[in-house]
């Protein structure tokens, strides 16, 4: 892969502690976790999907593609200064193990080129930095520079000076080769994305045969008491945290919505397969709270 600059200005264009283990050597299987589910993949093509569309919807709002564009944009311009702050409230801080553990089933190494796509603040970036102890090459790529900047900052702060680069550009054309990544991870961004189905192309474009891509996303919780708990949280209790921290009620509210309207779990297992990836699998978390997607090139 060609040198990457330390930052390339692009365009924009999209906005419980828990350990893996897998049954043998063979990493082609699906993961054996204890108290979570593994989701099988629907064979016909869900009725609810957006694929690929001209129109799109900005949380609740229907919206242009373009329009959904500079909308994201302005909530993460918004929020970046206080988006870590605000994660660790908005999720008690179980984020963090959620992070740790895709970062375990991505399963990275010493040695791999990785893209953190829509990697934001780089944390999952730093994760992985430590599980290879710096020796494998990161590359975080964003669309918005703000979050790219305090992800940057956030890293040298922590000593981290080499090994993750950081690139803004778009997960509708990752500004990377073809076949040049060993792993690619995105967590919390897919929702953000106007084109969801030709992210999921470009990521498995730039993976390497035998390489895998993880998708950790906020999905569909199945118990239905608790999907009643979380919407009087998501839209009473999340809005008022974001004007007392942030000062940004309207930011949040679009972050709860933008989780109604992304695809549920057996939904994205189907996206990913049209976009040519196989073996592909989910893990839900917390009764679907949270989902970790996979899956392989081969």
């Amino acid at each position: 892969m060609d040198t990457i600059p330390d930052f390339i200005p692009g365009t924009i264009c999209m906005s419980l502690g828990l350990t893996a283990t897998n049954s043998g050597n063979d990493t082609s299987k699906p993961w054996k976790l204890p108290g979570i589910n593994i989701g099988k993949i629907r064979t016909e093509p869900p009725g609810t999907v957006l694929m690929k569309r001209r129109d799109t919807f900005f949380g609740f709002e229907h919206v242009t593609a373009e329009a959904k564009s500079l909308k994201v944009k302005g909530v993460f311009d918004s929020v970046a200064d206080s988006y870590d702050l605000m994660n660790d409230l908005m999720s008690v801080g179980l984020h963090r193990l959620w992070k740790r553990f895709a970062v375990n089933i991505l399963d990275a190494r010493s040695g791999h080129i990785i893209l953190d796509l829509a990697g934001g603040t780089a944390d999952l970036a730093r994760l992985i930095d430590k599980r290879t102890e710096g020796g494998a090459e990161i590359v975080v790529c964003d669309i918005n520079a703000s979050m790219l900047n305090r992800g940057r900052d956030r890293s040298i702060d922590r000593g981290i000076v080499r090994g993750i680069q950081y690139v803004q550009g778009s997960a509708e054309a990752i500004p990377l080769h073809s076949n040049c990544a060993d792993r690619v991870i995105i967590g919390f961004g897919l929702r953000n994305v106007t084109r969801r189905a030709t992210a999921l192309e470009e990521m498995y474009r730039v993976l390497r045969p035998g390489g895998r891509a993880v998708i950790l996303e906020f999905s569909t919780i199945k118990v239905p008491v608790l999907s009643r708990i979380y919407d009087w949280y998501s839209f009473r209790v999340l809005p008022a945290l974001g004007r007392v921290v942030a000062d940004d009620a309207d930011s949040y509210r679009y972050l709860a919505e933008s989780i109604r309207v992304h695809p549920d779990q057996d939904a994205l297992c189907y996206m990913m397969e049209q976009a040519a990836f196989e073996t592909v699998r989910y893990y839900d978390i917390m009764a679907g709270l949270v989902a970790i997607h996979v899956g392989r090139k081969y």
